[in-house]
């Protein structure tokens, strides 16, 4: 069974994945952090991010692997567990940067599908309309930028990673969210047949129980 979750930043995306993972048994694929990972290499290589090909060439030859249960993911990067190190404000920018470079997206698609043929939920940006078009159930979570921003905010308070304040990450996001919708390459879009889920006002749990229910559905129909 493969879940697609997309929606744009701090829509609860990755929480609610690994919840669904856990409670279906599936394998967890957060795609953010696999775009991340390339963003650190980037980093750590000095290779300038406007370079498409060389930062395309890198992205080919790099490791990535996720390994753990969805509550305790790790991410490594060349066989070196990278999980605290992706969640730096600089490669968080970077990041977003690679992630519109199309041979870093096709690159990481390849990998997203065979890691996901296995049967797992994944999360990311154009999962429902890119990587897995015909994934059994398609999510689309959103919520007012305000709201997401908040999330992210407090994620990063506990993560400890950002010294951004409130202002300035809903500021970021909204960067982000339109770099996010107007990239040539798998633009963040609602695929045509997505369950969309508005969490605004919603706590996680409620949400989580909304994704049960169609998740349920579609087994019975199956």
């Amino acid at each position: 069974m493969i879940i697609a979750i997309d929606g744009p930043s701090g829509s609860g995306k990755s929480t609610l994945g690994r919840m669904l993972a856990r409670a279906l048994n599936l394998l967890y694929i957060d795609t953010g952090s696999m775009y991340r990972a390339v963003a650190l290499a980037v980093i750590e290589a000095h290779i300038d991010p406007t370079d498409t090909e060389v930062v395309t060439g890198l992205a080919d030859r790099i490791e990535i692997d996720l390994v753990g249960d969805p509550d305790s993911l790790s991410v490594l990067l060349n066989g070196r567990d990278v999980t605290e190190e992706i969640r730096t404000e600089r490669v968080t920018a970077m990041s977003s940067i690679v992630s519109t470079i199309p041979g870093v997206r096709r690159a990481m698609v390849e990998r997203q599908r065979t890691m996901g043929r296995r049967g797992a939920v994944l999360n990311g940006r154009d999962i429902g309309t890119v990587v897995f078009p015909d994934a059994d159930i398609k999510f689309f979570l959103t919520a007012v930028p305000e709201e997401r921003a908040e999330r992210r905010f407090k994620e990063d308070q506990m993560t400890s990673s950002s010294s951004a304040t409130l202002a300035e990450t809903l500021a970021e996001m909204i960067v982000r969210d339109q770099r996010d919708s107007t990239r040539t390459d798998s633009p963040l879009k609602v695929a045509g047949d997505a369950i969309v889920i508005d969490s605004t006002g919603k706590t996680i749990d409620e949400v989580f129980q909304i994704m049960m229910e169609r998740v349920s559905n579609v087994h019975r129909h199956h």
